[in-house]
């Protein structure tokens, strides 16, 4: 009996901290409320939880009339895990503490070889970037990787990868070299991950990169369909015998919504592209209506099929915001059961997103262990 009732502590107390680095920062008041545990029961829990340094008082929120409530947060430097996002041509690591915040972040023209001295130079990278936030490898609890394609995360494999161009690769070697636990997961997934942590219950991700993926958001979790293959958004067909994508398919969304639409435009660089777009440029304003056109319907086709909120990002993503009014228009054109595009949102992590978003599992494991 003395068992059970300490192992409902230990759950409520991870509830409690799960919940508080979700927010961000919260009050006594709304922990109560949203996990519905007693006022009592929250303030002893929260107590302890502060006698044992895993929470603290981080400042006061407005008073409404009586008592300032304490805002409290998960204390930033119990540990640290490092998010490294694989690319064909860039790597992006960065190392988050345990409130999850960025604390340090860098990205390299580092093209991709997949051979040990490649995975040494990674980790080379990794651990260099933890020394000069002074972070030492002790405080290392683990490294999140993002890979751009389809992985069997129990079996440790990368099953397929367009972009990289290899196939049932495994990626069991990284752990010798880091000796801490080491996770992998498709690039999009840690995107939404990053993107959607404190989104609705539901929600759609959708990535604009070098291809188009996404993730689907369902009930608070992300849903990854029974092969592994869930949301693959780019071999949506939405042009009937359109051009040939790289799967054999006519049509498919990934021709038209990709950034390297954009980039092949930009000659090669879509930084280039926006700013000659910013310039009005005539041909890039003509690449730029007709991608936008491309992606309102597949923003419009995804709304229809899920009804929840759509998120954009990836590397087009980036730049979306500063041409909001223009999307859109072009999705109100194609919607007309909706009356505004409020569910429309803008990623926030912009490149950084997918290795942020691949240190999420490491932080929540370490709740499951106090």
């Amino acid at each position: 009996m003395r068992a059970n009732i300490l192992e409902i502590k230990k759950q409520n107390k991870i509830r409690i901290l799960k919940y508080i680095s979700r927010k961000g920062s919260t009050s006594k008041s709304e922990i109560s409320t949203e996990l519905k545990l007693s006022m009592p029961t929250t303030l002893q829990y929260v107590k302890e939880l502060m006698e044992s340094g895993l929470i603290e008082e981080t400042g006061s929120y407005e008073s409404t009339g009586g008592r300032k409530a304490k805002a409290l947060s998960v204390v930033g430097d119990l540990g640290y895990v490092a998010g490294v996002d694989i690319t064909a041509n860039h790597l992006t690591v960065v190392l988050v503490n345990t409130r999850k915040e960025i604390v340090a972040a860098e990205r390299f023209r580092m093209c991709y070889a997949g051979d040990m001295e490649y995975n040494r130079a990674v980790c080379e990278k990794v651990f260099s970037l933890a020394e000069q936030k002074e972070v030492s490898r002790e405080k290392l609890m683990g490294v999140g990787f993002s890979y751009p394609g389809i992985i069997d995360s129990d079996q440790e494999i990368l099953l397929r990868s367009h972009i990289l161009g290899i196939s049932n690769v495994s990626l069991r070697n990284w752990k010798p070299l880091f000796q801490i636990p080491c996770s992998f997961e498709n690039d999009a997934n840690c995107a939404a991950c990053a993107e959607l942590d404190d989104a609705s219950e539901n929600a759609v991700y959708l990535s604009l990169s070098n291809t188009v993926g996404g993730a689907v958001y369902m009930h608070g979790q992300l849903f990854p369909g029974e092969n592994h293959k869930s949301a693959e958004f780019g071999h949506m067909v939405i042009k009937k015998d359109g051009k040939t994508c790289y799967c054999g398919k006519k049509g498919c969304a990934d021709v038209y919504c990709s950034a390297a639409v954009l980039q092949k435009a930009g000659e090669g660089n879509l930084e280039d592209f926006f700013e000659k777009l910013r310039r009005k440029d005539e041909k890039i304003l003509e690449v730029w209506n007709d991608y936008l056109e491309d992606l309102a319907v597949m923003i419009v086709n995804l709304r229809m099929a899920f009804d929840c909120d759509i998120v954009l990002g990836g590397y087009v993503g980036g730049y979306l915001e500063e041409f909001r009014t223009e999307l859109d228009l072009k999705i109100l054109e194609q919607n007309k059961f909706d009356l505004d595009t409020s569910y429309v949102k803008i990623g926030r992590y912009k490149l950084l997103s997918s290795a942020y978003g691949a240190t999420r599992k490491h932080i929540d494991s370490f709740f499951e262990t106090i």
